[in-house]
């Protein structure tokens, strides 16, 4: 299973940025995809998830009605879409699939910010 995300950068507060996570290796079956961040000096903490087939989805109560997380199967992608972005977003966001009882991890991708 390999996760690839992508996405990140610099934003001003109140701004929008989406991440991507492209998966491969998955077979068809039920499985979550989504998204956890790590401030510094933080544990890491889920931010948003959804499922491959029922399509339930989760959302931290720190980013809901601000974030929306939306999946393409056909392209094993799930996209995180961030609005209203504010300073305490900041983190290194990683891409997680749970399959199995097993999480695979994509590489971090910063998003920032900062005016």
């Amino acid at each position: 299973v390999q996760l690839q995300a992508s996405g990140g950068g610099l934003v001003q507060p109140g701004g929008s940025l989406r991440l991507t996570c492209a998966t491969s290796g998955v077979t068809p079956d039920h499985y979550a995809t989504g998204w956890f961040r790590q401030a510094p000096g933080k544990e890491r903490e889920g931010v948003s998830c959804i499922t491959n087939d029922d399509g339930m989805i989760f959302y931290a109560d720190s980013v809901k009605g601000r974030f929306t997380i939306t999946r393409d199967n056909a392209k094993n992608t799930v996209y995180l879409q961030m609005n209203s972005l504010k300073p305490e977003d900041t983190a290194v966001y990683y891409c997680n699939l749970a399959w199995r009882g097993v999480n695979y991890w994509g590489q971090g991708t910063l998003v920032t910010v900062s005016s």
